[in-house]
């Protein structure tokens, strides 16, 4: 009784301020009339489309980030500024084109990290838990690897003569960034300590160790997972006593050293903290290896500020290195922990990996120029996270909607989940949430089903785009259309007859017409012919 009287009167506390919570200017109907306008006046002046080729491209990529979160993360970024939140700009908000993208993998409904890492990187859809190769490829047989390998617009880059990294804060063999290098018939062949005895006897490479065999002097690599490096049992640099982090390589390779040894007369560095990245100059790097755990980063909440780089740092000096490249770059940014967060029912934590990332997206824009540098910002999948209970504006993201159930008599969370570990039940009854500290780091939202792991969303989720030929991204696509955009936007990978300059022709091209046609093209450009009322020109 006394924690009812409690909510109750903080609703009476909220009715009693005598006036909303929102700043007066919203009052006056001249205020969004005139933002309205200025918004209208913005997006005519984006009639003038940028066809430029892009020099750089960057693919952001939130893990999990549905637009439940893109909005919830919107409203925690203002929340984290003092301000309300709803009216709140997200970096990624501020592009001028938006589209949607289905996500389904060829065999689910609801996708998982693999297959859709598959399309939207390597532009062909694919089955659940695979990376790299075709649908025709079944989950966990290795005899249906080869001859089924996908390549990614990160290998289309480098043939091309670009500069490519990988920044992610996972392993840099997890889901999401392995489709960028490797053709994998199982996500969790992480190293050949998690593959089966028959599928390394019968020649299936693991995931580390092609990050370092199929796609020679990838420029930059950084994200965790160290322990798929070294051999088995090999204890870690940072946690020398915890085996958890011991080496997993059965094989009893040390991938470090093998790539330490192969770059070592190319200002190629090997870090492992914040401290060694930090100190290193990045005009005088070439290439790059950081990893700075064992398996995952971790939560941004919980990160150590003096030892783990944060995801704009690692972006930052991700950009300062490719850069220097006179052809470009091509740059794969992973806020891989949205998803985690989500999974665990840690909405907190999710909601602050993505407006890490949307900070890194921010950053990487002022590095950057719209004129030649492509940006898309999307999500491999959603997931069963939500918010609602008509909270009133300005209402901390992370807390009570403004009513008791009328089923139960029992206050509950704006945030919930479809299903996850967050479902509890305490003698019978739904659990009472204002006995708890709903607004904890670790808090688990409460969920319908009981899952001891919340899955994934199946619907579209939001592809933001800016540079050139963003305008390219509009409407609903499957999700496999977005790397072939960002290919042809950069003049790499199949479409490149665009990219001919305007001034040349190929030999030959025979054009005629009815008529003499109004006006002909330069004389030294073409050689014109009539006959039987026929004009022919031909391009020579």
């Amino acid at each position: 009784m006394k924690v009812t009287i409690l909510f109750i009167c903080s609703c009476l506390a909220w009715e009693g301020l005598g006036k909303p919570q929102f700043p007066d200017q919203e009052k006056d109907p001249l205020f969004w009339n005139t933002w309205a306008q200025r918004t209208l006046k913005n997006a005519l002046i984006l009639q003038k489309l940028n066809q430029n080729t892009a020099k750089n491209l960057i693919l952001f990529l939130g893990d999990g980030m549905g637009i439940p979160t893109v909005t919830a993360a919107r409203i925690l970024k203002g929340q984290l500024s003092r301000q309300s939140g709803e009216e709140t700009q997200l970096e990624m908000d501020k592009f001028p084109f938006v589209a949607l993208s289905k996500t389904y993998n060829t065999n689910a409904q609801v996708a998982d990290s693999a297959g859709t890492a598959t399309a939207y990187l390597c532009g062909v859809k694919a089955n659940e838990g695979t990376v790299g190769v075709s649908a025709a490829a079944v989950r966990s047989q290795c005899n249906t690897t080869q001859g089924n390998e996908v390549t990614s617009i990160l290998r289309w880059a480098k043939e091309a003569g670009k500069s490519v990294g990988i920044v992610t804060t996972t392993r840099v063999n997890h889901a999401t960034p392995s489709a960028a290098y490797a053709h994998c018939v199982d996500r969790d062949w992480y190293s050949d300590g998690e593959m089966p005895a028959e599928a390394v006897q019968a020649g299936c490479k693991d995931i580390a160790r092609q990050l370092f065999e199929n796609i020679p002097n990838i420029d930059v690599i950084m994200g965790g997972g160290r322990k798929y490096m070294f051999p088995k049992n090999q204890s870690d640099v940072e946690y020398p006593g915890e085996k958890k982090h011991f080496g997993t390589r059965i094989d009893r390779r040390n991938l470090v050293e093998e790539w330490n040894n192969r770059m070592k007369n190319k200002n190629a560095y090997y870090v492992w903290n914040k401290k060694e990245l930090l100190s290193l100059n990045p005009n005088s790097v070439d290439y790059l290896l950081g990893l700075f755990e064992p398996g995952d980063l971790p939560y941004d909440l919980e990160r150590n500020n003096e030892t783990d780089p944060s995801l704009t740092e690692m972006v930052e000096v991700a950009i300062k290195i490719l850069k220097k490249n006179p052809s470009g770059f091509y740059l794969l940014v992973e806020g891989g922990r949205i998803d985690h967060g989500h999974h665990e029912g840690k909405a907190k934590q999710a909601l602050h990996e993505a407006v890490e990332m949307d900070r890194a997206i921010g950053h990487a824009g002022l590095m950057t120029s719209i004129y030649d540098t492509m940006t898309v910002v999307t999500a491999d999948h959603s997931h069963m996270f939500n918010f609602g209970g008509y909270t009133p504006r300005g209402n901390t993201i992370f807390g009570l909607a403004p009513m008791l159930s009328d089923v139960d008599q029992k206050p509950f969370t704006a945030i919930l989940y479809g299903n996850g570990p967050g479902f509890k039940v305490v003698n019978g009854l739904r659990e009472n949430v204002s006995t708890l500290d709903y607004e904890e780091n670790n808090y688990k939202a409460q969920s319908a089903v009981p899952l001891s792991m919340e899955t994934h969303g199946g619907e579209d989720v939001a592809v933001f785009a800016k540079g050139p030929m963003a305008h390219l991204l509009h409407g609903v696509h499957e999700q496999n259309y977005i790397p072939h955009v960002m290919a042809y936007a950069a003049c790499i990978g199949q479409n490149r007859d665009h990219c001919i300059s305007p001034h040349t022709h190929p030999p030959l091209l025979l054009t005629f017409y009815r008529n003499p046609p109004p006006a002909l093209p330069p004389p030294l450009l073409s050689v014109y012919m009539y006959y039987s009322h026929t004009f022919f020109i031909v391009w020579i």
